[in-house]
């Protein structure tokens, strides 16, 4: 039993004393270990939201980078893929050399079409069986290698250059020498102001591709059409055949169906029908 200095025992009193003075220093052992518990639980939470915010980003680059190349794909692919008026087009180019062949004023004569608006030239004897005019004022239709002045806006025939265009839709001007070969193989010309909204130029395309296709004489199968803009018109499109035109405001006018069906490869009304619409200078976006 443990002694006072005195060499006496410690009463109860005192006993009581050390006993408390034992239980203080367990209690603070007790309360330091769990605060360094829950100091090292707070640090393990703190690596691993740190871990968890250095993973997001990771993600986070990852899926742009993945993004960027995605956009890079597809801008070359974009690029690469070719457009309505691109790399396939190949547009005629201009008649040059010599003096200009300046054609005499068409003679316009009454139009026996049956269709409403047509102004009618003469062609007699161009084709043959033609008779609707004074022969000496009728158009003319010799080869010619030089360019060509036209009477008329665009031209509804005259002489022309001995190669013909590859009939179809052309989104840029084309020369008149070779459209105007195209008319007298039996081709319409379907001709637009180049400021004609997008979406009634699609309408004229749409109207073009919805023909059927044809192979008069035995020819290689062509719509014989020709779409084309032309700087200058006098009305936003302009439909010619050979000796024949009709001026519309809108590509959706039925009257320019009626004038395709009356006048496109007719035997009738072509100078050279069978002529073909292809194997000719130029290439179409369409056919």
């Amino acid at each position: 039993m443990p002694r006072d200095a005195a060499g006496l025992a410690p009463g109860p009193a005192e006993d009581n004393l050390f006993s408390l003075g034992g239980l203080g220093d367990g209690g603070r052992a007790v309360a330091n270990t769990k605060k360094r518990k829950q100091a090292a639980r707070e640090r393990v939470a703190a690596m691993r939201a740190k871990q968890r915010r250095a993973e997001r980003r990771r993600n986070l680059i990852t899926i742009g980078a993945v993004a960027v190349v995605a956009v890079g794909i597809t801008v070359a692919v974009i690029v690469a893929w070719p457009s309505a008026g691109s790399s396939k087009q190949v547009i005629p180019p201009a008649v040059a050399g010599g003096t200009p062949n300046v054609q005499p004023a068409a003679l316009v004569v009454p139009n026996t079409s049956g269709i409403r608006g047509v102004v009618a030239y003469d062609t007699t004897g161009w084709p043959t069986a033609s008779h609707n005019g004074a022969a000496a004022q009728a158009l003319r239709h010799t080869h010619v290698p030089g360019p060509v002045t036209y009477s008329v806006t665009p031209p509804v025939g005259g002489d022309h250059n001995p190669e013909p265009m590859n009939c179809g839709i052309y989104d840029k001007p084309v020369p008149s020498e070779y459209a105007v070969h195209d008319m007298e193989h039996g081709a319409v010309w379907i001709t637009y102001q180049p400021s004609l909204p997008n979406d009634q130029v699609a309408a004229l395309r749409s109207f073009v591709e919805r023909q059927s296709m044809l192979s008069a004489g035995g020819q290689a199968g062509s719509r014989y059409v020709d779409l084309t803009p032309y700087p200058g018109l006098p009305s936003p499109v302009v439909a010619s055949s050979w000796g024949f035109q009709l001026r519309l405001t809108s590509p959706t006018d039925p009257r320019l169906q009626q004038f395709v069906s009356k006048f496109r490869a007719s035997r009738t009304y072509t100078p050279e029908y069978s002529g073909p619409c292809t194997g000719g200078i130029g290439t179409p976006l369409q056919k």
